[in-house]
């Protein structure tokens, strides 16, 4: 079945986003010159217009200088999309807690070793305010904290695509088959280890950052099923 026409406008639109045609910040053509350009109506123009606004490929401002313009990248917002659809992916049949460890490997360990030679001071203050005590604190706080922590890692390599693919990682939800089994002590060991890697991240020690990051990711592969 044919797509509806405002569907095909908008998959026009946003090929010249995603092309580079269209840069970050310029202005589309107003809503008659793309009635005139596409042959579509007006009704069909700013419904295309809308849903690539609710996609966060551009904003529309109002007035005499106003229009529609391509959107900056946000990373936060493209996250949040994300986030979406990788906890229903992660809801699936064909994807269990070993694949989303297995993709933790592949993000954690590179960045922990990139965190290590390029973190800032800032990103150690933001590390530390992501400690919780497992002795007083509620599951809520941990598993907060415990996002908190490894998107501070994501964020101190300086590099905003770790920042854009962990955090679908770690604000995905879990399911209550993982979070309700966890054996007695693991959140003493996963504090231990967080401050583990934060003293190798301190001394810029890249190789031992990865090596703690690494013993971070066995212990959880070996008691959490």
């Amino acid at each position: 079945m044919r797509p509806p026409a405002y569907q095909l406008l908008a998959d026009e639109l946003r090929a010249d986003i995603t092309s580079g045609r269209l840069q970050p910040g310029e202005r589309l053509p107003p809503e008659p010159e793309l009635c005139v350009k596409t042959g579509v109506s007006r009704s069909t123009v700013r419904e295309a217009l809308r849903l690539l606004a609710s996609q966060h490929l551009i904003v529309t401002t109002r007035g005499v200088t106003g229009g529609s313009f391509v959107a900056h990248p946000d990373a936060e917002q493209l996250a949040e999309s994300l986030t979406t659809g990788f906890t229903l992916l992660t809801k699936s049949e064909g994807v269990g807690f070993a694949d989303l460890l297995e993709l933790r490997r592949a993000i954690e360990l590179p960045a922990v070793g990139l965190a290590a030679l390029r973190r800032l001071d800032e990103h150690l203050a933001e590390l530390r305010g992501a400690f919780f005590d497992p002795a007083v604190d509620d599951f809520e706080t941990m598993m907060a904290a415990h996002t908190a922590f490894h998107m501070a890692i994501a964020k101190a390599t300086q590099n905003p695509l770790f920042e854009l693919v962990a955090r679908p990682l770690y604000h995905a939800e879990y399911g209550e088959e993982v979070t309700d089994d966890l054996p007695a002590g693991y959140w003493r060991q996963i504090d231990a280890d967080h401050r583990m890697i934060l003293d190798c991240l301190v001394i810029r020690d890249a190789e031992s950052a990865v090596l703690a990051a690494t013993q971070h990711l066995d212990y959880i592969a070996a008691v959490v099923r």
